[in-house]
Parts: C-alpha cells; sequence; structure tokens
C-alpha cells in the first residue's frame, strides 16, 4: 500500500506541474493528442513557468532520487532542450535550502555541545544545498577561544532515510515486475541494478563514509597535481555532519569566469579525462558523481588551474580483473580492433559461449566506425551507448551491475568535456594514458612491482615450504602405499647423504688437521 501511495503522490505531482504536457507534447499521433485533452480538463491548459522550471520543480518536490536523475540529465545538453538543461543544472547545487536554524540544531546535536563551543562564526546561510545535504561555511575555535582554521561544515538534511527507503522500496518493485513481464527482463538484471543504487544511496546518506571516501581520493591524487581534495578535521566528523578543508574556487560551470582569470580551458578538459581514466584504471577508485556542482577550479596562484573535487557520498570502485578488461576494450576500440573487442566479450562470459565472433565483431564495427576521427561536439557517448545497448540486445550481452557507476560516470565526464572544449579528441586524449597503463601491467616494472608486494609473503612461506610439502606426502593413513614408500625411500636416501657430507667434512678437517700438526714439527 505504501507503494501504491507514492505512486499515486507522483502522478498526482506529475499533473500539477504539467508534466504531462512536456511528455506528450512531442507527439503528433491523433490519439497522443486526445489522451492530452483528457488529462488536462479541469486544469489550466498553461501554467505560468516554462516547461523546464516545472520539471525542476517536481523532481524537488519528488525526493532525492528524482533529484539525482535531473542531475545527471542536466549534463546531457546533447539530448535534451537547451531550457530544460538550464533549469536542470540549477538541481547540481541550488535545490531549496532547510531553514539555517534547524542546521544549527543538527549540528549541536551531532557534537553534543553548543554550537558557539566549536565554531568561533558560522553562517547559517548555506552556500550549497544539494538533495542529500547542505553546506555552511564556518571558522573552528581553537583551544584558547581564538578563531581558527576556516572550514566547512555539511549537514544532512533530516528526514532522508525514510523518503529514500520508500522509493527504493518502489525500485525494487518496478524491477521485479520488469524482470517478469519484460523479454530482457534477466539479461538486463533490473534488481541487481537496484541493489547497487541501494548501496551507493545508504552509504552517502552516511557522512564518516564520505569523509573516508575523501581521504582516501586525497591520497591517491596527492602526486598527480591535478585536482585538489579537501582535508578531512576528522574530530567532527560524524554520520550526520561532517567538518572539511574549506575550499574557494570558481565553479567549472561558468566558464567566462574562469577565462577572465586565465584559465586554460583546453588543458582543462584534458586534465579532465586524464584525472578520470587515473582514478578508474590505476586505483579502481573513482569519484561517481562528476556533475558541474562537484567541481571548482582554483585560481588562487599556488594551485592556479586545478581542479576541486567536492562531494564523496558516491565513489565506484573496480577489481583488478575489471580494470584489466576494461582496459583491453577501451584499447581496442581505439585502435579500431573490433575483434579483439568481440573475443573479449566471449572470454569474460559477458556473451554466450555459442556467439559467433565474426557477427559480433561487425555489429560492434557499425556502431563506433563512424564516431571516431571526429571532435566531442560531434560525437554522442549516449547515442553510441544506446546503439551498444540495441547491439547487446541482439546477442544477449548480460548487463554487469558493477559498472552502471562508471557507465554513468563516463557520460558525465562526457558532457562536461563538451561544455569545456567542444573540439576535444576524446579518443586520441585516453588512447595514451590507457597503453601507458597497460604497458605497466604487463611489462617488466609491472612484474618487479608484484615480486616487491608479494615479498613479505614469499619470505614467510619459503622457510616453511620443506616441511609443508612433507606434511602433504605424509596426510592421512590412507595415502597411496606406492607414495610411503617413496617418502621411505627419500628417508633413507636423506640419511646416507647426510653420513656422505658428514664423513666429507670429517675427512677435510681431518685433512687440515695433520697438515697444521706436520707443518708445525
Amino acid at each position: 500500500m505504501g507503494h501504491f501511495f507514492r505512486l499515486v503522490y507522483i502522478g498526482l505531482t506529475v499533473l500539477r506541474f504539467g508534466l504531462d504536457e512536456v511528455a506528450l507534447s512531442g507527439f503528433r499521433q491523433g490519439w497522443v493528442r486526445v489522451l492530452l485533452r483528457v488529462a488536462t480538463i479541469g486544469r489550466r491548459s498553461r501554467l505560468d513557468a516554462p516547461r523546464g522550471a516545472r520539471l525542476r520543480m517536481a523532481l524537488e518536490r519528488l525526493g532525492p532520487i528524482f533529484v539525482k536523475f535531473g542531475q545527471v540529465l542536466s549534463t546531457r545538453r546533447d539530448l535534451m532542450p537547451p531550457d530544460i538543461a538550464d533549469e536542470l543544472a540549477r538541481l547540481q547545487d541550488r535545490v531549496p535550502p532547510f531553514p539555517g536554524e534547524q542546521a544549527v540544531a543538527l549540528v549541536e546535536k551531532a557534537f553534543g555541545r553548543r554550537l558557539d563551543e566549536v565554531f568561533a562564526q558560522f553562517d547559517t546561510t548555506p552556500v550549497a544545498s544539494a538533495s542529500i545535504a547542505q553546506v555552511h561555511f564556518a571558522t573552528l575555535r581553537n583551544a584558547d577561544g581564538s578563531p581558527g582554521r576556516e572550514v566547512a561544515v555539511k549537514v544532512l538534511r533530516p528526514g532522508m532515510l525514510d523518503v529514500i527507503e520508500h522509493d527504493l522500496g518502489l525500485l525494487y518493485s518496478l524491477a521485479r515486475v520488469v524482470e517478469r513481464v519484460w523479454a530482457d527482463g534477466k539479461r538486463l538484471k533490473p534488481k541487481e541494478v537496484v541493489a547497487e543504487f541501494d548501496t551507493y544511496l545508504h552509504d552517502e546518506l552516511d557522512l564518516v563514509r564520505e569523509a573516508a571516501n575523501a581521504a582516501q581520493l586525497r591520497r591517491n591524487m596527492q602526486g598527480l597535481d591535478l585536482v585538489l581534495v579537501p582535508e578531512m578535521v576528522w574530530d567532527f566528523c560524524t554520520p550526520t555532519v561532517m567538518v572539511m578543508e574549506r575550499m574557494d574556487g570558481v565553479p567549472i560551470s561558468q566558464i567566462g569566469r574562469l577565462r577572465e582569470a586565465g584559465v586554460d580551458i583546453k588543458k582543462l578538459a584534458r586534465d579532465g579525462v586524464t584525472i578520470f581514466f587515473t582514478q578508474v584504471f590505476r586505483d579502481g577508485f573513482f569519484h561517481a558523481d562528476m556533475h558541474p556542482g562537484n567541481i571548482q577550479v582554483s585560481i588562487d596562484r599556488k594551485s592556479f588551474g586545478r581542479y576541486i573535487a567536492l562531494d564523496f557520498g558516491i565513489v565506484g570502485t573496480l577489481t583488478d580483473w575489471d580494470k584489466e578488461y576494461l582496459a583491453q576494450n577501451f584499447l581496442a576500440f581505439f585502435r579500431r580492433d573490433y575483434k579483439r573487442v568481440a573475443e573479449l566479450h566471449v572470454e569474460s562470459g559477458w556473451v554466450p559461449p555459442t556467439t559467433r565472433v565474426d557477427a559480433l565483431e561487425s555489429a560492434i564495427r557499425a556502431v563506433c566506425e563512424p564516431h571516431f576521427d571526429r571532435p566531442l561536439k560531434d560525437i554522442s557517448l549516449g547515442q553510441v551507448l544506446m546503439r551498444l545497448f540495441q547491439t547487446s540486445r541482439r546477442f544477449n550481452v548480460e548487463i554487469q551491475p558493477q559498472l552502471v557507476l562508471l557507465q554513468k560516470t563516463l557520460l558525465n565526464i562526457e558532457g562536461l568535456g563538451r561544455q569545456l572544449d567542444p573540439e576535444l579528441d576524446l579518443w586520441n586524449t585516453a588512447k595514451p594514458f590507457l597503453e601507458t597503463w597497460m604497458q605497466r601491467q604487463v611489462g617488466w616494472p609491472a612484474l618487479v612491482e608484484r615480486l616487491k608486494n608479494e615479498a613479505p609473503r614469499y619470505a614467510q612461506l619459503l622457510p616453511e615450504l620443506p616441511r609443508l610439502m612433507h606434511q602433504a606426502l605424509l596426510r592421512g593413513r590412507e595415502a597411496d602405499p606406492a607414495v610411503l614408500a617413496l617418502v621411505a625411500e627419500q628417508r633413507r636416501t636423506n640419511r646416507l647423504l647426510q653420513a656422505l657430507l658428514y664423513g666429507a667434512i670429517g675427512f677435510v678437517a681431518g685433512a687440515l688437521v695433520a697438515q697444521v700438526l706436520l707443518r708445525w714439527h
């Protein structure tokens, strides 16, 4: 019943903001026009606000999951009209905030202390407000009572858990229906995909986990000198409140301000691709919510032109197998080796083993070949993925839930790159990085590095190896008589060798003593 009432509320929200007009207005079929007229009976056919604003307000009212969906859409200006994309961009950091007084109460509850005992100054007006939390600037108080470090305080929105639980329950129900009634349901694994989404959303509700994600990314990115990650103030990090280093930068969406400050926009676009591929393939740990509201650019003299990453509630992780498989796929794509791409799909078990490699190769070539040697402005990765999805349906390719976040982030990166430098060649920018990474994975440096990593295990195992082999041979009375006889023979041989060795040592020692005595006399 809870799901039923939630569906009713969603339907009423759609009607209230006139989203049925937005959804159906592009259809020319007569029956659609009739349906639209019936749906708008008793309601003004024209609402005061533009359609983009109505869509944004409806998503804000429906809750965090719908806001997340709007944030993803906002980066895909190639897939929607500019007026809607402009309005959805406001969801990135301008979701209506909750009152500052309520934020103060939540902070005091989390710390168990009065606000002025922790902060010398606290701005009750948030500087950013998103679907899950909002951020306030503040100044910590030193032990002697004087103003200390400038920080940013992230406060979780109250009541988020209940809203998300309801919507996730609805998504699970829809996933079960899709799996039962749709022919492609089992192949698309909707329940597994929702389960992945469930995990990431619940992780985002725990700000201690987000702080740990930020600390990991900060360590990973220290040697790259392309991105800044704020330092966490661990003494004041709780599941509902997180205090971090204050970062000052220009939002990456404000390209005009960046140009006026002298930032090289084309280099910024290339750096973004490098950061993404470094996080994915080198570290297997990547920022998975890279919409423009979470990215700024430093114009400070010491760190000029570097990215500033914010909001680490959603991160993606990849296993070594995932990284190697993806890198080989990307490289094969960049080299236009479509046969290798098809072989990798068969080897990984993503397609049935009976799949004809030549047929899959031909289908992939037809999807990808038209998009090479073109600038980003002439490529829609979304359309490429859509055609690949159609191909995967034909060849029964199984969806991999662990890669859903990576696909989402890749679309965000493409949308961001399109805004920064439409002439960017995404393929040629990424290809050298992946080739270098693969050489490090399979060359001599990789072998040496793995031997170094395994050295502590070898040091412990090697002295024990003879004893372990001996125990393995003697394990159980039911052992093969031939093996037992071999072991007994080995023991006799060992005793004989020991006797010979000791005899040889005694003989040499005696000869040396005799020689010394003869010389002495």
